[in-house]
C-alpha cells in the first residue's frame, strides 16, 4: 500500500503501540516509509513513538488527557469505545 502509489493517504493506526511492545521493528517501519510512493502520505498514531520514528517524521504531535469518563466510573461502551 505504501509503495504502490494507488493511495494518497495511509493511516497506520496505533502502530506506535505495536512498536513499543516490539511486535514490529522500527527499522521495518522506517524501510516502508522510505520506500513509499511520492504521492503517498502516511500518518502513524499511538502513544510513545520511538525516537527514530519521531526523528524521521515531518510532524510530531502529542496529546494529553485532560478529562476521561473512565475516571468517573463510566466504562467503555460497545460501538463507541470498542
Amino acid at each position: 500500500m505504501l509503495a504502490g502509489g494507488e493511495h494518497d493517504l495511509v493511516v497506520l493506526d496505533e502502530i506506535n503501540v505495536v512498536l513499543h511492545y516490539d511486535y514490529l521493528s522500527s527499522s521495518a517501519v522506517l524501510d516502508g516509509l522510505k520506500a513509499r510512493a511520492p504521492r503517498t502520505s502516511v500518518i502513524l498514531t499511538g502513544r510513545d513513538a520511538k525516537a527514530e520514528i519521531a526523528d524521521y517524521a515531518d510532524l510530531v504531535s502529542e496529546m494529553r488527557e485532560v478529562k476521561h469518563p473512565f475516571a468517573s466510573g463510566i466504562k467503555a461502551q460497545r460501538g463507541l469505545d470498542f
